[in-house]
């Protein structure tokens, strides 16, 4: 089974930078996508950035221009770089994992797809 594990949370003022990490276990198919997501309490999930393999990435509105995705398909790790924080990204930030090429973009916004999902890591933005 794919187990994904994020880290690299915390607390950072406006206009700070963090980096998140995303550890995936038992990742041995060649094509597979991966994503990042956060949620605000009991909101709405929101999709950030997926990956495919390939290192095809896609960001939401949201974020694009201040996050960036990247792979290290070698060691199944995955990153979301972050900066220019603003107070509304505080959120716990989730990293996910599915199998298969060429649906991770189309599931950015529903998350279907994604199979294996981290416990998130905290991350808060303060002024």
């Amino acid at each position: 089974a794919v187990e994904v594990m994020e880290s690299g949370g915390g607390s950072v003022q406006a206009g700070g930078s963090l980096r998140l990490t995303c550890v995936a276990s038992g990742l041995t198919y060649p094509r597979y996508g991966m994503g990042w997501f956060r949620r605000v309490g009991r909101q709405e999930r929101e999709g950030l950035a997926t990956i495919e393999s390939d290192g095809s990435a896609v960001y939401a509105d949201s974020v694009k221009g201040r996050f960036t995705i990247s792979l290290d398909d070698t060691r199944k790790i995955l990153y979301l770089q972050m900066q220019n924080l603003k107070l509304e990204d505080t959120a716990m930030y989730y990293c996910a994992a599915g199998l298969g090429a060429g649906w991770a973009h189309a599931a950015l916004q529903s998350g279907i797809g994604f199979t294996s999902w981290g416990r998130g890591t905290q991350v808060t933005v303060s002024s």
